[in-house]
């Protein structure tokens, strides 16, 4: 699942489950969205496959970042 035409994350958005900037956006079926780090993205998106609408992933960046 991707979202080309979703919203991209900024500095602002922040993992649900421990604060740090998020890089993985899931719009769950029952309206909500969930957001996480690439940490707990890793750990918990297999789990919300089922439950999400759409799921944004912007893990990529890091290893941008990482290169320059």
């Amino acid at each position: 699942m991707s979202a080309a035409l979703a919203t991209p994350l900024t500095s602002a958005d922040r993992c649900d489950r421990c604060g740090a900037q998020a890089y993985v956006r899931a719009r769950l079926h029952t309206g909500g969205e969930l957001l996480f780090c690439a940490h707990h993205g890793r750990e918990h998106l297999p789990k919300m496959q089922d439950l999400a609408v759409e799921i944004h992933d912007e893990t990529s960046r890091l290893l941008e970042a990482a290169r320059q």
